[in-house]
């Protein structure tokens, strides 16, 4: 059996708590397992099955990635898990600049000072923000987390440790269209999400290394060309999968919702919601 191991430091302000509140919207804990201080959540790692495991302690994170079996993983692989982890905790987001600039905001400050650590959580993948934006569009939170789970059945996939792996795009790539809407997608949705496989797994479509403003740039436009994919789609992609925290979700009714909470006002409209958070660009 192969075993990654890694211990990360945490900021004395790290919302671990946050952390696996994400992590355990699934009630029936299909692909992820979450205790008092732990995550336990099945993934596809290099083209192969492992299982996560993170223990947060009052100062650390202690993370392990175990294999099925005995594996060969490719050196790039092994040298990138010490990064990814960080990101996946969100240690690489910009929060304390973000703090500092807008802490005495009139409208948002009171808010950002009550949660001086907390970050925006990260899936374990860009494929798996993608494919689970594409499965909540215009749906109930409840309603998707019921598809997530019959897709990540569907793509068949289980740890030895009994939980199942979210799938990669290769092997979403093999399902047809019918087989996706058999969970409970719609056409559009299966059709988006097949296509956004097929193009990941045949690398017509790359997912870029280096984020910055021009490689988001060109990502946009790409998945923006997909049938199926708008803007809300892109952006919660960018901000889940990426950590480009650089976006708009104006178009999410909940985000207006509670900013109408927030600014103590009857209604907003997606454009009047767009023009007030573009105060906090970039």
């Amino acid at each position: 059996m192969t075993v990654l191991t890694h211990t990360i430091a945490l900021p004395a302000n790290y919302q671990s708590t946050a952390f696996l509140s994400f992590h355990q919207r699934d009630s029936q804990q299909l692909a992820e397992r979450v205790s008092a201080n732990t995550l336990e959540k099945g993934l596809i790692w290099a083209q192969q099955p492992a299982c996560l495991s993170i223990r947060f302690t009052p100062a650390h994170a202690h993370a392990q990635l175990q294999f099925a079996a005995q594996q060969s993983i490719p050196a790039h692989a092994l040298k990138h898990w010490p990064a990814w982890l960080e990101y996946f905790l969100g240690l690489q987001q910009p929060i304390k600049a973000f703090l500092a600039q807008h802490q005495q905001h009139p409208e948002l400050g009171a808010l950002l000072r009550q949660q001086p650590g907390l970050r925006v959580a990260q899936t374990s993948s860009p494929f798996e923000a993608l494919s689970w934006a594409i499965i909540g569009q215009q749906i109930s939170v409840t309603a998707a987390l019921n598809i997530r789970r019959r897709f990540i059945q569907l793509a068949g996939v289980q740890h030895a440790s009994g939980l199942y792996c979210y799938p990669d795009a290769l092997g979403v790539a093999a399902l047809s269209i019918e087989q996706l809407r058999s969970v409970g997608l719609s056409f559009n949705k299966a059709r988006a999400i097949a296509q956004v496989s097929q193009l990941l797994s045949s690398q017509r479509l790359l997912f870029p290394d280096q984020v910055n403003a021009d490689t988001i740039a060109q990502l946009s436009a790409e998945l923006l060309a997909i049938p199926g994919i708008g803007p809300w789609t892109v952006n919660y992609t960018l901000m889940r999968g990426f950590a480009w925290l650089d976006g708009s979700l104006h178009g999410d009714a909940a985000v207006r919702r509670y900013l109408q909470v927030l600014l103590n006002t009857e209604q907003l409209s997606a454009k009047q919601t767009e023009q007030w958070l573009a105060q906090f660009s970039p």
